[in-house]
C-alpha cells in the first residue's frame, strides 16, 4: 500500500499555482519557439493547454524518456538532468522554457534560473485553488514520491492551505501507465484505484493532480473517485502565466493581420523515439514525429543518424 503523508497547516497564504519567470532574453527573440520540458510524456498535458492559450506560438518539446521517471530520483540527479535538458533546448534557440514537470520544478527551478538567462515558468500543485474549492477542508495530493517528500511542498502547504487537512500520496505507477500509453482499460483502472485508495480513505473532496502525467488519466481518475470528489490540475494556470511572462518580456509572437502563420511543434526525446512517438500521438490526438537526442554518453546533443 502507498504511504500517505497527512499534514495540518495553520497558516494562511496567497494565490499561487504556476511559478513565475526568471532571467531575460536579448531583444528580437519574439519569433523564437517556446521550450517545454518534462521527464517524459506528462508535460504534453501542459503543452496542450499552452497551445490552446497561445495558438500563434511555436513550441519545442523535450521528454527526457531515457531517465524517466524523475520522481524516484534524488534531488541532485533531478537538478543535473534538468540542467542538461534546458541546455539542449537553449541550443535549439528557445525564448522561454516551461518546466512542465512538478518534480523538476520543485527540485531544480531555482538552480535553472541561476544558470540560464532565459525566462522560466514552472508548475506546482494547485493547492491555492484546492483550498478555495474544498467543502470538507480535506484535500488529497497525488504526486510523485519526490514531490511528496519535497520540503518545498510543505512550504506551499504552509502558505496556501491554512487550516486544511492535506494528505499526499506518491503514485509512481501512474507515471508508468502514461509512459506506456495505457490510459484506460482494466489494468489502468485497477492501478488507479489502488494508487488513490489511501486518499479516498481520508474522505477528501478535492484531489490535486501534482504530476503533469496524471491529467492524461483524468477521465479514468474521475470515474474511479466518483462525483463527490473534484479533480484539479495546474495546466491552465501555467498557460496563463506563460502568456503573462511573454507579454511582460515583450516576447509574444507577432501576429500579422494580412496572413496567419501556422504554429509549429518539434518533439524530442532522449530515449526510444518510436515508442515515444506512439505515446505522443495518442495524447495529442494526431501522428507526431519524434526526434531523438544523442545517447546518454553524449547527453542531449542531436543524434544525426
Amino acid at each position: 500500500m502507498a504511504d500517505v503523508f497527512p499534514y495540518f497547516q495553520p497558516a494562511a497564504g496567497v494565490p499561487f499555482e504556476a511559478i513565475g519567470d526568471g532571467g531575460t532574453m536579448p531583444e528580437g527573440n519574439a519569433t523564437a519557439p517556446i521550450g517545454v520540458f518534462d521527464s517524459g510524456a506528462g508535460g504534453l498535458t501542459i503543452l496542450t493547454a499552452l497551445r490552446r492559450e497561445l495558438p500563434d506560438e511555436n513550441f519545442i518539446y523535450l521528454g527526457d524518456t531515457a531517465h524517466c521517471p524523475y520522481g524516484t530520483r534524488s534531488e541532485s540527479e533531478i537538478i543535473d538532468l534538468s540542467i542538461r535538458a534546458i541546455r539542449f533546448l537553449i541550443e535549439q534557440g528557445v525564448k522561454l522554457v516551461v518546466v512542465a514537470c512538478n518534480t523538476a520544478s520543485l527540485a531544480a527551478l531555482n538552480t535553472l534560473r541561476a544558470t540560464f538567462q532565459v525566462p522560466f515558468v514552472g508548475v506546482v500543485p494547485a493547492l491555492e485553488r484546492a483550498a478555495r474549492l474544498t467543502r470538507r477542508g480535506r484535500i488529497g495530493i497525488a504526486a510523485t514520491d519526490q514531490t511528496v517528500k519535497s520540503p518545498y511542498l510543505r512550504q506551499l502547504m504552509n502558505e496556501f492551505a491554512g487550516g486544511i487537512h492535506i494528505s499526499a500520496v506518491g503514485c509512481p505507477e501512474l507515471v508508468t501507465l502514461v509512459e506506456r500509453g495505457i490510459l484506460d482499460g482494466p489494468l489502468a483502472e485497477e492501478t488507479v484505484q489502488r494508487a488513490l485508495q489511501p486518499l479516498l480513505k481520508e474522505y477528501v473532496d478535492i484531489i490535486v493532480l501534482g504530476c503533469t502525467h496524471f491529467p492524461a488519466l483524468r477521465p479514468l481518475i474521475e470515474r474511479v473517485v466518483g462525483q463527490d470528489v473534484q479533480v484539479i490540475d495546474s495546466a491552465m494556470a501555467v498557460a496563463r502565466r506563460t502568456c503573462s511572462v511573454l507579454t511582460a518580456e515583450a516576447l509574444m509572437q507577432p501576429v500579422h493581420p494580412d496572413h496567419r502563420v501556422f504554429s509549429q511543434l518539434q518533439v524530442w526525446c532522449s530515449g526510444d523515439p518510436f515508442a515515444f512517438s506512439n505515446v505522443v500521438s495518442s495524447l495529442l490526438g494526431h501522428y507526431t514525429l519524434v526526434q531523438q537526442t544523442r545517447p546518454e554518453r553524449e547527453p542531449y546533443g542531436v543524434n544525426p543518424y
